[in-house]
Parts: structure tokens; C-alpha cells; sequence
């Protein structure tokens, strides 16, 4: 009997019981050509234990079963279905972080490459969030330490909304800020930090205009620059952290913490090749 895996798919926030195993599901769900930046998205694998979700899903009111009918998709996949669906929309936000087992990076094409824990990089202090803050007193509601230098930073945020931003704060801090601050409160999110502009998704000058936005008003923490699709437009290879050659990777935070999923130190030429 096949081993059966729950995938929670970012983007698109939903959740699969599949027999048919991470890569599996991966080629299953491929829209086609790797010659296309058109089909990447995030799997991750939850815990599962004794054909059940081996987590509490977060509340969401009780407008759905999300307990139940993930049981009941798992059953279905461990009675040979290869696929089923078992959360069909809004699923990251009430999936907690702590069911995370694995992380894997999904091309177009269906190839995966599985990210490596890097864990915990910081608990937050419980604090308060108010608009106007500046970024040293984001730092120290945080509970970390104010940076000497600042130092613009450019983040791509996959889930829950697709934004490109540029930012004043570190990773840990904007992890914070993004999971606190008023009426753009994110539940949880996960986001990248990239190492270059992306020019093929906004003009220099909406780059340009936005760092010098942050420069001439300090006390401003963020300015977005896209908000669209970019896990489809922005290149796997220009994230911070690939082939570590600088600290990054991929971004995981709630509330309370912050943690890191790491490149692996090697990328698989087989999939460090392939388009898409």
C-alpha cells in the first residue's frame, strides 16, 4: 500500500491527501512545458499519524469541518484514490506553522527540490503594533536587536497575498511587523528575500522611487512595489540563500515566531537546469 501524504499547495491555499507521493502529485498537477515560469508553487507536507491530521487546525469560526474532511480525504487516498481534496481554498492561514514536516520548490515542469529546516531563527516578545512605529522600535517590540547599519531589503511575499516590496526592516522584523501591524495584520506568512530588482515586473523607476521613499521618510517601514503574481515571474536563483552563498532562504512566520527553511547546500544539477 502507498504512503499516503497531506500537501498544503502555496500559493493557492489548498490542501490534498494524495497516494501518489510528493513528486508524484507534483507531475500529476504540472500544467505542462517547463519552458514556462507559469506552474511553480510551494508544497508542504503536514504531519499526518494514523490516517489522521496529527495537528489542531487553527479556528476559523466553524464555518467548515476542516478536522473532518481532511480525515476523510485521507481515507479516500489510503483506500487508493490518488487525489482528493480535503481543504479547497484558504488553507494556509489555518494550517499552524508546527504541522510544517517538509518544504518542497515546485517547477513548472513538476520537478521538486526539498528545502532544508533551518528552525527556529527567533521568538517574538508579545507586543503591541501601531502604525506609526519606526524601525528600531520595531526591532525592540520584536525582541531583537536594532541593526547598525540599515539597509534597504527586497522581499517577496508568496502567502497569504503575492506581493514585491521594499524594506527598511530585516527579515526578522518585517516578519513581525507583517504579523502585527493594524488593519495589514497577516495571520502567518511566508515570504523570500531576493538579491536583485526585478525589472521585468516594474519599471526601475517604481524600484528607484520606492528606495528613495524610504530613505527621505525613515520612520516608513515598507513600500510595495508589485502586487500580482510574482512566485511565476521571479526566478528560483535569485533568492537569498541559493547555493548559500548568504544567509536565506524561505521565511515561515506566525505571531510568535520566525523560522528559516534553508537551500540545500548542493542543488541537483537535474533540477538547477530545468526552466520553469
Amino acid at each position: 500500500m502507498s504512503e499516503v501524504h497531506l500537501i498544503l499547495s502555496i500559493p493557492q491555499g489548498v490542501i490534498t491527501a494524495t497516494s501518489l507521493g510528493v513528486e508524484g502529485l507534483a507531475w500529476h498537477r504540472s500544467p505542462g512545458s517547463g519552458k514556462h515560469f507559469k506552474g511553480r508553487k510551494l508544497f508542504v507536507e503536514l504531519a499526518v499519524a494514523d490516517g489522521q491530521p496529527d495537528f489542531e487546525y487553527l479556528d476559523e469560526g466553524g464555518w467548515r469541518d476542516t478536522r473532518g474532511d481532511t480525515i476523510s480525504a485521507l481515507a479516500a487516498a489510503t483506500a487508493g484514490k490518488r487525489t482528493k481534496t480535503a481543504l479547497s481554498n484558504n488553507a494556509f492561514s489555518c494550517t499552524p506553522i508546527e504541522a510544517y514536516r517538509r518544504i518542497y520548490l515546485v517547477k513548472t515542469g513538476g520537478e521538486v527540490l526539498e528545502m532544508e529546516p533551518g528552525g527556529q531563527l527567533h521568538a517574538f516578545k508579545s507586543s503591541d503594533c501601531r502604525e506609526e512605529m519606526s524601525p528600531a522600535e520595531v526591532a525592540s517590540a520584536a525582541g531583537c536587536a536594532t541593526p547598525k547599519e540599515r539597509k534597504r531589503h527586497i522581499y517577496m511575499v508568496m502567502c497569504p497575498i503575492q506581493l514585491l516590496l521594499v524594506s527598511n526592516l530585516t527579515p526578522i522584523e518585517y516578519a513581525w511587523y507583517a504579523t502585527h501591524r493594524p488593519g495589514k495584520v497577516f495571520r502567518q506568512v511566508v515570504f523570500t528575500e531576493l538579491r536583485a530588482e526585478q525589472t521585468h515586473l516594474a519599471a526601475q523607476s517604481r524600484f528607484t522611487d520606492a528606495r528613495l521613499e524610504l530613505e527621505m521618510q525613515p520612520e516608513k517601514k515598507t513600500k510595495t512595489v508589485v502586487s500580482e503574481d510574482c512566485l511565476n515571474e521571479v526566478p528560483f536563483h535569485v533568492w537569498l540563500g541559493y547555493g548559500r552563498r548568504s544567509e536565506g532562504g524561505l521565511y515561515v512566520a506566525d505571531q510568535s515566531h520566525l523560522g528559516l527553511w534553508r537551500f540545500p547546500a548542493t542543488i541537483p544539477l537535474n533540477w538547477d537546469r530545468v526552466m520553469g
